[in-house]
């Protein structure tokens, strides 16, 4: 329903029964309610059940991007999500208003909440990380394509299991 639907109703009203006038300004919020709730929505949410956690330290880091040459990483992308939860809140993730598209996700457990993927000798994470359709890690992060997942016009759930090599 649109604003000019509202406004030619009310101006229905008043031609054809002008003491109906009241009736129809007490109804005129709730049909402005109505509206905004009707209004298309530009996108979906994506909600991301976060298993394997080792312990409860620090913030598990989610990035969510369509762009294949930045994945894993959301800094300075745009139309790429991103968000920082405690570890305590983090079993779910919410991605909210997702346009469709091909997207990947990947999560690191930033165990000392320093905002970057600690490493060991060798080069080797210390802690943990995880992407969208369990894609498999070999000599660094996967490709885009194996972690990639596409979304239309309805919320999706996925699960992404915590890894970790130290």
């Amino acid at each position: 329903m649109q604003l000019r639907t509202v406004f030619s109703l009310l101006g229905q009203t008043l031609r054809d029964r002008p003491g109906a006038l009241a009736q129809r300004l007490i109804a005129a919020p709730a049909i402005l309610l109505a509206l905004g709730a009707a209004s298309p929505q530009t996108g979906v949410d994506i909600t991301v059940t976060v298993t394997g956690l080792r312990n409860a330290d620090g913030v598990v880091r989610a990035c969510m991007t369509h762009e294949p040459a930045s994945f894993p990483k959301c800094r300075g992308v745009e139309g790429a999500q991103g968000m920082a939860v405690p570890v305590a809140e983090s079993d779910t993730l919410t991605f909210r208003n997702v346009r469709p598209g091909r997207y990947a996700i990947a999560l690191l457990h930033d165990e000392n909440d320093n905002g970057k993927a600690d490493r060991a000798a060798l080069m080797i994470p210390s802690e943990g990380f995880g992407f969208s359709r369990d894609a498999r890690v070999r000599m660094g992060p996967p490709r885009f394509e194996d972690a990639a997942f596409d979304v239309a016009g309805k919320p999706q759930a996925l699960s992404i299991r915590m890894r970790y090599v130290l």
